[in-house]
C-alpha cells in the first residue's frame, strides 16, 4: 500500500499519506459525525469489490488531543461497503480496553458491527455480547488484523494468534453481500494503516 500504487476515496474522514519511524503509512481521522459511533467514517480503497476471501493490515491507533473521555482508540475495517456507502460489514478494536483490569471493559476490546442497523449501541441495549471480547493490545503499537471471510462467516485474528480473537457465523448482510474494502475509524482516533493485502477468491 503505497501513496503510487493504492486509489483511495474519502468517507467522512480525512487521509493524507505520512512519514511514520521511516515509514510511508496512511494516516485516518474521523471528519464529520463527530459525536455518533458506528458509521461510515473510512478511508475506501477504490475498486475493491470484495466478496469472499482474506483481509490483512496492520494498523496503530492513538489518541488525539481533543478526544472526548469515552474515546478508546477505534480502528479497524469495513469490508462489503456498498456504491452508496449506506451498507457495510465492519470489524474493529478498541486498544485502550486491551489491558485494563475492569472486566467489563476488558471483554470489549474488539468489536463486530453491521451499518446501519446493527451498531454496537444495538447489541449493547439488547444486552447481546456475542459480538465483542477481550484482546491483548494496546495504543501506539502495530496490531496486524488479519479477516478471513466465507459467505455469512467472519473470522478474525490479531497478532500472531492462531485462534481467532472474535468468530461471526452470521453476520447481519448475509453471504451474498459484496463490494469494497475500508480502513475504519471512529470517535477520538488518529489511525495510521500499512501493508494492507486483500486476497479475494470470488
Amino acid at each position: 500500500m503505497n501513496p503510487e500504487t493504492t486509489l483511495i476515496k474519502t468517507v467522512h474522514t480525512n487521509a493524507e499519506w505520512v512519514n511514520l519511524a521511516d515509514e510511508t503509512v496512511l494516516k485516518v481521522v474521523k471528519k464529520d459525525k463527530l459525536m455518533k459511533f458506528d458509521e461510515n467514517t473510512y478511508v475506501k480503497l477504490v475498486d475493491s469489490s470484495f466478496h469472499n476471501g482474506e483481509i490483512e493490515v496492520k494498523m496503530l491507533s492513538r489518541l488525539l488531543p481533543d478526544a472526548p473521555d469515552f474515546a478508546r482508540g477505534f480502528i479497524g475495517i469495513a469490508f462489503r461497503i456498498n456504491e452508496e456507502d449506506t451498507a457495510f460489514e465492519s470489524f474493529y478494536v478498541r486498544p485502550t480496553n486491551g489491558r485494563v483490569t475492569d472486566p467489563i471493559r476488558k471483554n470489549r476490546a474488539v468489536q463486530y458491527f453491521s451499518y446501519p442497523d446493527y451498531t454496537f449501541e444495538y447489541f449493547r441495549n439488547l444486552e447481546i455480547t456475542d459480538f465483542e471480547g477481550p484482546a491483548d493490545i494496546g495504543l501506539d503499537e502495530w496490531i496486524t488484523l488479519k479477516t478471513v471471510i466465507n459467505g455469512a462467516t467472519a473470522k478474525f485474528y490479531l497478532n500472531d494468534l492462531t485462534e481467532p480473537v472474535l468468530i461471526v457465523e452470521q453476520m447481519k448482510l448475509g453471504a451474498d453481500a459484496r463490494g469494497e474494502v475500508g480502513l475504519f475509524v471512529d470517535i477520538g482516533t488518529e489511525g495510521f494503516f500499512k501493508d494492507l493485502k486483500i486476497t479475494a477468491v470470488d
